[in-house]
C-alpha cells in the first residue's frame, strides 16, 4: 500500500510503502474486542473493599435474651442483618486482569493498524519536531490538517517542544512508539505516525 508523506505544514514530502502483513490485514473485530477488554481489565485498580463482620467497631453485647422474646436468637450487633453491621460476601481487593497470549496481542495491534489504514484514517508525517512549544501555533496547524481528534505516535523519544505544545489540546494524544496500543488507536479518529515510528513498527514485526 502506497501512502503519501506530509509535513506539519501540510506539504507533500514523498511517499512510503506500507507492508501488507502489518497494514493490509482483513480486520477481525473479535481480536480487537479481546485486546481492548484485556487492556481495560488490566487497568482496573481492583481496590474495592467493604468491612466485614470482624472489622466493624460495634458492641459485642448480646442485644436480646437468648430465649423468651419470641424472636430470633441474635448475638452481636455487628452481624450483617443489623443496620451498621458488617457486609456479608462484600467485594475484596483483587486483580481484574485476564490472560491473553503475546501472539494475540501482537496480532491485535496489526489489526488495529490495518483498520485505520483501510478506513483512510492513517497519516504518515516526516516528523513532528517544532522550534517552540507554542500551543496556539500547533493548534492552527492541526486545524489545516484536520486533526481534531488524533493519536500521534513519534519515534523512541517524542520531541519535547511538540509534546509540551500538544498536551493542552483536547482529544489529541501524543505517545512514543513504545507506548502504542490498541485501545488508544481505536478511540481516536486519526492515527498519525512519524517516519521514525513507522520504521520502528516495521522492525518490531519483522
Amino acid at each position: 500500500m502506497e501512502l503519501q508523506v506530509t509535513t506539519l505544514d501540510g506539504k507533500a514530502d514523498g511517499s512510503v510503502t506500507l507492508k501488507d502483513e502489518i497494514f493490509g490485514l482483513e480486520v477481525r473485530q473479535d481480536i480487537l474486542h479481546r485486546m481492548v477488554r484485556y487492556q481495560q481489565l488490566k487497568a482496573m485498580a481492583g481496590t474495592h473493599k467493604v468491612k466485614h463482620r470482624s472489622e466493624i467497631a460495634y458492641t459485642s453485647k448480646k442485644s436480646i435474651k437468648q430465649k423468651g422474646s419470641g424472636g430470633a436468637r441474635h448475638g452481636a450487633k455487628s452481624a450483617p442483618q443489623f443496620r451498621g453491621g458488617g457486609r456479608a460476601f462484600g467485594p475484596e481487593p483483587r486483580s481484574h486482569a485476564i490472560d491473553l497470549p503475546k501472539k494475540v496481542r501482537a496480532l491485535a495491534l496489526k489489526h488495529a493498524l490495518s483498520a485505520k489504514a483501510k478506513a483512510g484514517e492513517l497519516v504518515v508525517v516526516q516528523n513532528v519536531a517544532t522550534k517552540e512549544p507554542k500551543t496556539a501555533a500547533l493548534l492552527a496547524k492541526f486545524g489545516k490538517l484536520e486533526w481534531s481528534n488524533a493519536l500521534i505516535i513519534d519515534g523512541a523519544e517524542v520531541d519535547k517542544n511538540f509534546a509540551n505544545a500538544a498536551r493542552n489540546i483536547p482529544q489529541i494524544d501524543v505517545l512514543p512508539v513504545q507506548g502504542i496500543n490498541v485501545a488508544d488507536i481505536l478511540r481516536r479518529h486519526k492515527l498519525v505516525l512519524t517516519k521514525a515510528a513507522l520504521e520502528a513498527l516495521e522492525a518490531r514485526f519483522a
